[in-house]
């Protein structure tokens, strides 16, 4: 019998606001000590009382927006009733009952084509603290830094079949909120995490087999082999017997490629949802909803279709540059100063993409300021700064932003030099150093000359022309 897999996602997504969701603590503490970045209401002291982040508000309607969803202008906070020890207040503030945004669809394509993915909701909600385990010690310790750090949950319809649709979905979202400016999502950070919710059933049944969740995955790669180990166990299970299948949440062991249970799978009356009376609906209104509705960026598909047309960029080039809305605010803002849409391409998908590399930084950690690179663009086309020196500036821009590339130029010695004289005194130093690549070039061997050149343009820190110092290099050897 041949058999489907049914896959529905809930990924975690943690926005990129600068205070928490109910109160002003900083909502970046990646890196920082323990318990450095909580108060007594993110703690769930008696008698603290929450204060909606406008901002968070803000980010889940432009995610909706973003994922084609609906949004209810009236949107309210719910508790939903858990003990745990990274949850100070044995519950959790989320959404249930009118979450920001629902019915929403993503358009993913596989190798198999496209496919629309339905959003059943978007919900805001805080999120818990974090234990850390101690083994040496027997002790579990409780980092509350994470405490009411403000997520979005897109909860999607069962829609998803295999590994290939789960990873171009993942990709997507990223993809669309990284655009949107609302979030990370930077799942080696923990800024996006994902609940996978899988089942097995005969191909071509419209009835559902026994959910399986894996909680907190945190790569795309373990996802991509849970989901196929589990497949494997539920197909398993059903043909051969080997266990019964039952509603749960399993534990991904991603060094023993396995997954293990960890408990039977709640349902929502386990969590007792009820109304939170101490977090007021939340009113969208006309002026609110339009404010953020104009906000919306150019999605990904519709700037790569304008590179091509208004830019008359390569096909490729526009889908390199629209992998990242940092790229193309970096292209953009250098085309602004060059007016050249290939120079300003070609300097981003070469000498920025080299650096960028090498750092093993993200296409999205780019913070090039793109007309400061368009100016350095001129100055290397209008003949003032070589290449190879640009190169340097441009790594120099990286490490401060606020460089201005002709002052540096100016400054360290890499303003390109007409005087003649220098370069003929270089030219003369070399020829007599180097007898027998003269000798070789005279002979008809081009690399000699090339050796040569090299020599002189070192010597001179690369600040002559090259056509020019080609012209008197050759012109001094035919004099030898």
């Amino acid at each position: 019998m041949r058999y489907e897999t049914v896959i529905g996602l809930e990924v975690h997504v943690e926005l990129a606001t600068n205070s928490k969701i109910f109160c002003s603590c900083s909502a970046h503490s990646f890196g920082a000590d323990p318990n450095s970045h909580v108060c007594p209401a993110c703690c769930g002291m008696p008698g603290m009382l929450p204060v909606v982040n406008k901002r968070v508000v803000d980010f889940g309607m432009k995610a909706g927006l973003m994922l084609n969803c609906d949004i209810n202008r009236t949107t309210t906070f719910d508790k939903k009733s858990y003990y745990y020890p990274d949850l100070p207040a044995a519950y959790q503030t989320t959404q249930w009952f009118a979450p920001v945004a629902v019915n929403g669809v993503v358009e993913i394509e596989t190798s198999k084509g496209k496919k629309k993915v339905r959003i059943k909701q978007i919900h805001m909600e805080e999120d818990a603290g974090k234990l850390v385990h101690d083994i040496r010690e027997d002790t579990t310790h409780v980092d509350f830094n994470r405490t009411s750090v403000p997520l979005i949950e897109i909860v999607s319809q069962p829609d998803l079949s295999s590994a290939e649709e789960v990873e171009a979905y993942l990709e997507r979202l990223k993809t669309l909120l990284r655009y949107a400016k609302v979030a990370e999502c930077e799942m080696a950070h923990g800024t996006m995490r994902c609940d996978v919710n899988l089942s097995v059933r005969p191909e071509g049944s419209d009835k559902l087999g026994v959910r399986a969740e894996m909680k907190n995955m945190n790569s795309i790669e373990a996802i991509k082999r849970a989901i196929e180990y589990e497949t494997a166990r539920h197909i398993d299970a059903i043909e051969n017997g080997t266990e019964v299948l039952r509603q749960e949440t399993r534990r991904w062991d991603d060094i023993k490629g396995k997954s293990y249970a960890m408990r039977t799978k709640e349902t929502a009356g386990d969590y007792r949802y009820f109304p939170d009376p101490n977090v007021m609906p939340v009113v969208i209104d006309d002026a609110w909803f339009n404010e953020i509705k104009s906000s919306l960026p150019e999605f990904p598909e519709v700037k790569r279709a304008r590179y091509t047309e208004e830019y008359a960029l390569s096909d490729y080039d526009a889908e390199q540059l629209t992998k990242s809305i940092a790229l193309c605010e970096c292209f953009e803002g250098a085309f602004e100063v060059t007016k050249n849409a290939k120079d300003s391409a070609n300097w981003i998908l070469s000498e920025v993409m080299t650096i960028l590399n090498a750092r093993k930084m993200t296409y999205d950690q780019l913070t090039l300021d793109g007309r400061a690179l368009g100016t350095l663009i001129l100055l290397v086309t209008g003949g003032k700064v070589g290449r190879a020196n640009a190169k340097k500036i441009l790594a120099a821009m990286f490490d401060d932003p606020t460089i201005e590339p002709e002052k540096y130029a100016e400054e360290n010695g890499f303003v390109m030099s007409n005087d003649t004289g220098k370069a003929e005194a270089v030219i003369k130093a070399v020829i007599a150093a180097d007898p027998k690549s003269v000798a070789d070039f005279k002979g008809g061997k081009e690399k000699a000359l090339m050796a040569l050149f090299g020599k002189c343009m070192k010597e001179l820190k690369g600040n002559c022309d090259p056509q020019t110092l080609r012209k008197l290099l050759i012109d001094e050897i035919n004099k030898a």
